[in-house]
């Protein structure tokens, strides 16, 4: 890993989660109750070492290069299948894996400068080994998305549909709720089936970067995380669904180029079964301070 693609982040102390208020904002502009996203309370402050992160996320042709020097085999391929949105739900679409996105008709030939999808945790975390790094965790993630000081959006609290690959940048309308969403889904989906929606990584920069130039941390693919999912208060109430998946699932963040502009939000938490893959998720390394290793 050249030392180029790796972005220095300074020390320091950082407020991680969302301030009660916005979640009340939040709440009151789209479909989804509050109680889905009280997993991000209580804001709490975090002491932050210094670290390094990949600018962008791995490539199909960084993922490439790896399978062909070390033979590894994805968690997709060898079960014969990737989970691909259907006309109206998930599907587990034979053949589909990070080679072929939407099955075996689909190649990432002519998209080898877009992040790698259908990658299980352990896939992610394989990759990460093999070029002397690690996955991020939670808190390291979060703290380059917005910042020192928290920020819905990388790049400030204000919605801009042209700053991240998103549901609402291909539909070029607003999305709110469901019906909104379905409606745009159902026109994509008769037009280009499952292939997926991914742009060359760095495409929204520098507008959509974070303060400390990331790119991609809104939107395109959501990432894995080495940080297994739990509560962030055992004072604070959370619905009984959060709780069943503390410490079984790990979390992933930043949304995909399949969600709208509050599922892309910098502390927006999803929890995942690590065996988990799709054609929306995929991943960044990070290192420990120092230097960057090959």
């Amino acid at each position: 890993m050249r030392s180029s693609d790796l972005i220095t982040i300074a020390p320091g102390r950082v407020g991680l989660g969302s301030p009660e208020e916005h979640l009340d904002d939040i709440a009151a502009k789209q479909h989804y109750p509050r109680v889905w996203f009280e997993d991000e309370l209580p804001q709490h402050m975090v002491e932050m070492a210094a670290f390094r992160i990949e600018r962008c996320p791995v490539t199909n042709a960084a993922f490439a290069a790896f399978a062909e020097a070390s033979g590894y085999v994805t968690e997709a391929e060898e079960k014969g299948f990737g989970l691909v949105y259907g006309a109206d739900y998930w599907e587990e679409r034979p053949g589909a894996s990070w080679r072929h996105p939407a099955g075996p008709q689909d190649s990432v030939e002519d998209r080898l400068d877009h992040p790698v999808v259908h990658v299980t945790h352990a896939d992610a975390a394989a990759y990460a080994k093999w070029a002397g790094m690690r996955l991020p965790t939670e808190a390291e993630w979060e703290y380059v998305a917005h910042g020192p000081t928290w920020r819905c959006w990388p790049w400030g609290d204000e919605w801009d549909v042209a700053r991240a690959n998103s549901s609402e940048y291909w539909a070029r309308t607003s999305i709110a709720d469901f019906p909104a969403w379905r409606a745009w889904w159902s026109d994509r989906h008769r037009r280009h089936g499952g292939v997926p929606a991914t742009s060359p990584v760095g495409s929204f920069s520098p507008a959509g970067d974070s303060p400390f130039g990331v790119a991609d941390m809104a939107g395109n693919v959501a990432e894995w995380t080495a940080t297994p999912y739990h509560m962030y208060s055992p004072d604070q109430v959370y619905d009984p669904v959060y709780l069943a998946a503390t410490d079984r699932y790990m979390v992933v963040r930043g949304g995909g180029w399949m969600n709208f502009r509050f599922q892309i939000r910098t502390s927006e938490r999803v929890a995942c079964h690590p065996a988990y893959a799709n054609f929306a998720t995929g991943f960044r390394c990070a290192v420990s301070a120092g230097p960057a290793t090959a």
